[in-house]
């Protein structure tokens, strides 16, 4: 193809690979698409200091790797130029048709980020909408922002740490689930190495130097096994493709954080590299898989049967794990091109191969029917928390493979039980269950089921409802969040009344272990809801996690009013005075500033400095009862200020008591990052003990979740912060 102007980099290269699956009009089409974007863009430039046409190609070029239809990379071409053009989407339709404009704006949709107001959950949660409303319309979309993603992400070092961050984050937590869900391999693995290398660089670094210590050695592995199976193979008369790959980073991370747990080292895994067996036909896969297990000695509870029961994404392969040489493991995985094909394209194979659209109709179908069952069941959704757990469990969780009596396969998330199980079946099933058999034999109802689990449901024949203990994360009760909605539905319906008060007696347990005394009168707004008592109802039917009712509770709590001071300490023109505390004494200077021993506030909490005769100012909580009655005069506003100490803070935990109190309740403080430096124990006549423990903590949000989680452990009845 003769290019009469000079290209920008990647065009060239664009153009040629597309040539190589498309016919020539349509290339045709797309060189237009790409005139036109490099006018519309101009002289713009990207931060790296490259023009920003180069983003625009290369993100078409990651769409052209999945064997995309024309207008898909067209508007890959064109994804940016509504929002940072000004070009109007009735100009692309005249320009390059419906479908292309169409696809432009969904992806534009997709773009506009969230309100930095929001908090974090509320983001995602937004952002995921759209990414579901956009796949119900046309799943090329997401594709393309997957791909806009990917090329962002591999040039993250330009943007500053904090959007680093935040990016990498939103990537590992949205992106590459979402990628594996569609089955688009070849994004997925890079979407998490790169948001691995900017959320934790020290591990990165650290498992990449201990990859690269042994590459030639692996390699040198890696070569021989590939021969010997081609070579066992071909006597057999099996026609394969053999090809052998390190597995990627972020895997290999996961993995040794695996084995830390069982007190295991990085030297000790073995499974590092797969082989993969590429075959013709089906029954080949199982023949070589005979193959394999004839020469090399399989290790047991390693094989996956793929084929039989595919992935929701459709993946489709044999999984078995062997003994290798030199006594290593390596995993091998056998499919057919066929199968190959859609497991490192996904979705996307949808748009190839034209001859062979009708039976691909018909596949893309089925694999997106999950998307529909998801937006039906978010619409009797309650808010933003049903909304991400929904997603995490029953979209990015694995899954597990399970049988009705009569041997209907039914797909649900790792980890879910026969609860779970009978509301997949029908709701009124779910909520009227009173036993279960798995495999035959009668098992609780908390049981995990597992891979080929066939289970059978034993109703009430008396109407009974769901019991709120399901709604317990700790008695593992219910794994799906399809399951949590359907029980929260029916209390909501059933006893409204009930989850007002409960509701309100919870806030105010929150409150009180918080150390707050007051909340806004518009505290319910910031949450979303109407009213106090839509909030309170909310709480008390489990529709509003724990987790982000403290999170509302530490942050928009306001400052207390400055009370009144003696003239002689009011000079608003002076700047404000940091204690070694980290508290701003506002009005005065060269004042030392602690804090008091009594309440030890932290930061988040309302404050109040007292002026001392010999110490400066010490700084309570405003409803410390130790300056209740002390002089007005001798008080001074104070605020929390930049400086990130560390602060101590005395709890209280009352729990039945039992083996193993005190090490759960160190594991989780330890996990916060939080250091223990004090634990006294009492024990009552009643089977229960008072933990009282002091804690050395940044203050604010992390000591919140903190006692949240803490609140969670077995056996523990209530959690409050004291005064020393």
């Amino acid at each position: 193809m003769v290019v009469s102007t000079p290209r920008p980099a990647g065009a060239r290269e664009l153009l040629a690979e597309v040539a190589e699956y498309l016919p020539p009009d349509r290339v045709t089409a797309i060189q237009h698409a790409l005139d036109f974007a490099i006018e519309a863009h101009g002289t713009q430039m990207r931060r790296s200091g490259e023009p920003y046409i180069t983003h625009p190609i290369a993100v078409a070029r990651l769409v052209t790797s999945l064997r995309m239809d024309p207008p898909s990379v067209s508007a890959a071409l064109l994804h940016d130029v509504i929002e940072d053009c000004d070009v109007s989407a009735e100009t692309l339709r005249q320009k390059f048709g419906a479908d292309v404009a169409s696809l432009v704006e969904g992806a534009t949709k997709i773009e506009h980020l969230p309100d930095r107001a929001l908090d974090i959950a509320q983001q995602d949660a937004e952002t995921l909408r759209k990414m579901f409303l956009a796949m119900a319309e046309d799943v090329r979309v997401v594709i393309i922002k997957m791909a806009d993603r990917l090329h962002n992400m591999r040039t993250l070092e330009f943007l500053d740490d904090d959007r680093r961050r935040a990016l990498a984050r939103e990537t590992m937590d949205i992106y590459a689930p979402l990628a594996s869900r569609l089955g688009v391999w070849q994004f997925k693995w890079e979407l998490e190495d790169l948001a691995f290398r900017w959320l934790q660089p020290e591990d990165y670094r650290r498992v990449a130097s201990l990859i690269a210590a042994k590459r030639s050695e692996r390699e040198k592995y890696l070569r021989q096994m590939e021969s010997d199976l081609q070579a066992a193979l071909e006597v057999a008369g099996i026609e394969a493709d053999v090809t052998g790959r390190v597995k990627h980073l972020y895997s290999i991370y996961t993995k040794t954080r695996r084995y830390a747990e069982q007190g295991r080292g990085f030297d000790e895994i073995r499974d590092l590299v797969a082989v993969r067996v590429l075959v013709d036909s089906l029954a080949d896969c199982y023949n070589a898989l005979g193959v394999v297990h004839q020469h090399w000695h399989p290790i047991p509870g390693t094989f996956d049967d793929y084929i039989a029961s595919p992935k929701e994404s459709f993946y489709q392969s044999l999984h078995t794990s062997i003994l290798g040489p030199g006594m290593r493991v390596f995993e091998v995985q056998i499919r057919t091109f066929q199968m190959h094909q859609i497991a490192e394209y996904g979705v996307a194979a949808h748009w190839q191969y034209k001859d062979e659209r009708a039976k691909r109709d018909q596949q893309y179908e089925e694999r997106m029917a999950w998307l529909r069952h998801l937006i039906e069941w978010q619409q009797e959704s309650s808010g933003t928390d049903d909304f991400l757990d929904s997603i995490k469990t029953d979209v990015f969780r694995d899954q597990v493979f399970v049988y009705t009596p009569k041997g209907d396969v039914r797909v649900l998330p790792a980890g879910c039980t026969p609860i779970d199980f009978a509301y997949r079946i029908h709701t009124d099933l779910g909520h009227n269950i009173v036993g279960a058999k798995v495999n035959g034999r009668m098992v609780p109802l908390n049981t995990a089921l597992k891979n080929g689990d066939v289970i059978e449901i034993s109703r009430s024949k008396a109407v009974r409802g769901p019991s709120r203990d399901w709604l317990l994360p700790s008695q593992g009760y219910l794994g799906s969040s399809h399951s949590r909605q359907k029980v929260r539905q029916w209390f909501r319906r059933q006893h409204r009344d009930e989850n007002v008060d409960r509701g309100r007696e919870q806030l105010d347990r929150e409150m009180k272990r918080l150390g707050i005394r007051e909340l806004p009168s518009d505290f319910h707004k910031s949450l979303g809801f109407a009213d106090a008592k839509d909030l309170h109802a909310a709480i008390g039917a489990a529709d509003l996690s724990p987790q982000r009712l403290a999170n509302r509770l530490v942050e928009l709590v306001p400052a207390p009013e400055a009370p009144a001071a003696a003239p002689t300490l009011a000079h608003p023109t002076k700047q404000p005075t940091y204690g070694a505390s980290g508290v701003r004494v506002l009005g005065a200077s060269g004042m030392l500033a602690q804090v008091a021993r009594c309440c030890r506030p932290l930061p988040g909490d309302t404050i109040v400095g007292y002026v001392t005769r010999a110490r400066g100012v010490t700084v309570h909580r405003s409803d410390c009862r130790n300056i209740q009655n002390g002089a007005v005069e001798r008080m001074v506003d104070c605020d929390w200020g930049p400086k990130g100490d560390i602060y101590t803070a005395s709890v209280e935990v009352v729990a039945w008591d039992r083996v193993g109190l005190l090490r759960d309740l160190s594991t989780v403080i330890a996990s916060y990052g939080v250091n223990m430096i004090g634990v006294r124990t009492l024990e009552q006549a009643d089977r229960t003990t008072i933990v009282q423990i002091t804690l050395e903590t940044e203050g604010g949000r992390q000591f919140a979740r903190l006692l949240t989680h803490m609140d969670t452990i077995r056996g523990v009845i209530s959690v409050r912060r004291t005064q020393a």
